[in-house]
């Protein structure tokens, strides 16, 4: 723990040289700590495709306990695990939880390399009972994950995480068996929807699926959201990174605002064309 406390305090004084490393996390600035770690990364050319800057959410409510979120560039979320009395301080946690992910991003050991992926594959035919063989196959869920490591070997895990949150919606979303059922390889579709970030084009694709779930199962489009809810709570509390749970929660009241209006009827009329544009906690998971 000494020896990581230590690599971060580094971190600190290489990105941010004007301030204590040891002050750091007991700064009430932390929020403004954390805008000026993005903007130094930035400056340094050493961000995301995506680039973007640091986003606060609040959400509405009367009273304590108060949630916040925060958004990095590159969309990775965090949010306040603790109970809150105020939303000022709802906004530090989050800022602190998200400034703490985004140090350890910077560790060499969470840089994609050799070395990092053939551990990590081990570790996915041991939690699969697969083998190891089949990580030269890509048309195997370990070739997949071994491919998709591969060809983002020098990124950081929240790089790479940006690639994984799509293939987890399109799991999730029911698009990944349906492409397999049109014989895509998961090679070309990994190739494919590697390409692209999730942008508003994407979620209103993945929320008219989920309209046309609706239509087939009254009632599913709530029963989903609920269950997103529940999620996206329980993962904050734990401190998780929440860009997962927060985009199914997004994207299922985005079809429940279309479903209950006028545009509806567009969206039915524009189905097929739409799906054949779309036709998405753990990498392998989004893949089998």
């Amino acid at each position: 723990m000494d020896r990581t406390l230590e690599s971060l305090q580094h971190i600190i004084a290489q990105v941010l040289p004007h301030r204590d490393p040891a002050l750091v996390f007991k700064d009430l600035n932390v929020v403004v700590i954390l805008q000026e770690f993005w903007e130094s990364k930035q400056k340094q050319k050493a961000v995301f495709p995506s680039e973007g800057t640091v986003v606060y959410e609040s959400l509405n409510s009367p009273g304590p306990p108060f949630v916040s979120y925060v958004t990095l560039p590159g969309g990775s979320c965090f949010g306040n695990f603790q109970s809150c009395s105020s939303r000022a301080e709802a906004r530090r946690d989050a800022a602190k939880v998200a400034l703490i992910n985004s140090l350890f991003n910077e560790l060499p050991c969470r840089r994609i390399t050799k070395e990092f992926i053939m551990e990590s594959v081990q570790e996915a035919v041991s939690s699969t009972s697969g083998n190891l063989k089949d990580a030269d196959d890509p048309s195997t869920s370990i070739g997949a994950y071994h491919y998709m490591l591969e060809s983002n070997i020098g990124k950081t895990m929240l790089e790479f995480q940006e690639l994984m949150i799509v293939f987890q919606l399109l799991h999730w979303n029911g698009s990944l068996k349906v492409l397999r059922e049109t014989k895509c390889s998961r090679q070309e579709v990994i190739s494919y929807y590697s390409q692209y970030s999730l942008d508003e084009k994407m979620r209103s694709h993945m929320a008219l699926d989920w309209i046309m779930k609706e239509q087939e199962s009254p009632g599913i489009i709530s029963q989903e959201l609920q269950l997103s809810l529940r999620e996206l709570e329980e993962a904050r509390k734990a401190g998780q990174e929440l860009r997962f749970y927060k985009e199914k929660k997004e994207i299922l009241s985005l079809a429940l605002t279309h479903l209950y209006s006028d545009q509806v009827t567009s969206y039915s009329n524009n189905g097929d064309q739409m799906s054949l544009t779309l036709n998405g906690s753990h990498s392998l998971a989004a893949l089998k």
